[in-house]
């Protein structure tokens, strides 16, 4: 059985625990911010940290971005990583908590719940002075076996279900301004707007001026100040996927375990001419 682990952890407590994890750079950024996620970790990352290359552990059969892969495609790239089944997992990036929580879904959507999310990420990291290392290690491969949960990854046509009998709340991550279609959509060829009836809880209002996770109570707030009852199911959303995993990370952190994230969030939705969209 591997050891319990919170879904939250701080940097005081990855610092007295790091022989015992596995930690993961998940530093993810889109093209519009002109960042190399994989040079930033080369130049420096948490000391034993391997790099999660959330656009090559993906799913390369479709045009869409950082799909999800098959159950076995999954298992050989992290067993690559040095991950095993029994591996207690600690995911960092340096965007925003977003990336980390992406990778933490997935983990959890391939049977794996032995992983946490770092509190503040690399920006809290070195703020503190805690190691770190340049370069790029070459870890021992681990032994994992997956199993998909479908139950946390909704597609297309659930989401075409759940808008037609709003029997689940349709959360999307993105900025009002991209909810609303008054700012552009980072990829091109993509409408704005939104799905008919979803809600829009943009993810950074889930973090502190630091960048760090919001209290439990001040969560459940903006969850409620939303007006999502966390007591119904949720389908999170996004542009990609990603931020969208923040919601459902921060519910599971408040006590709602199982939140769908869209893997072909906006991406696929506001590509299709037949889809329908709210400003």
């Amino acid at each position: 059985m591997t050891a319990p682990l919170p879904d939250l952890v701080t940097t005081e407590w990855l610092a007295a625990n790091l022989d015992g994890v596995a930690v993961l750079d998940a530093t993810w950024f889109l093209p519009t911010e002109k960042r190399d996620a994989a040079a930033e970790y080369v130049a420096s990352h948490i000391a034993g940290a391997v790099r999660f290359e959330i656009d090559a552990i993906a799913d390369r059969t479709t045009p869409l971005p950082h799909m999800l892969p098959d159950a076995a495609s999954f298992a050989a790239a992290v067993a690559a990583l040095g991950v095993s089944n029994n591996s207690r997992v600690v995911v960092y990036d340096r965007n925003a908590m977003a990336p980390a929580a992406r990778v933490w879904w997935t983990f959890r959507a391939f049977g794996h719940d032995a992983v946490a999310v770092l509190d503040g990420g690399f920006a809290q990291w070195t703020l503190e002075r805690r190691p770190v290392e340049i370069g790029v290690p070459k870890p021992v491969p681990g032994q994992f076996t997956a199993e998909k949960r479908s139950e946390l990854v909704a597609d297309l046509a659930w989401v075409e279900s759940v808008m037609l009998e709003r029997n689940a709340q349709i959360v999307d991550a993105r900025t009002a301004g991209r909810f609303h279609a008054t700012e552009p959509e980072p990829r091109p060829g993509l409408r704005g707007g939104h799905i008919p009836g979803s809600i829009n809880l943009p993810f950074r209002s889930l973090l502190t001026e630091r960048g760090t996770l919001l209290p439990v109570a001040d969560l459940r707030d903006r969850f409620a100040e939303a007006r999502i009852d966390t007591a119904q199911p949720v389908i999170a959303l996004c542009g990609s996927g990603v931020t969208a995993s923040l919601i459902a990370f921060a519910l599971h952190h408040i006590g709602v375990p199982d939140t769908a994230v869209y893997d072909g969030s906006w991406a696929e939705w506001g590509a299709l001419a037949y889809a329908p969209v709210d400003i």
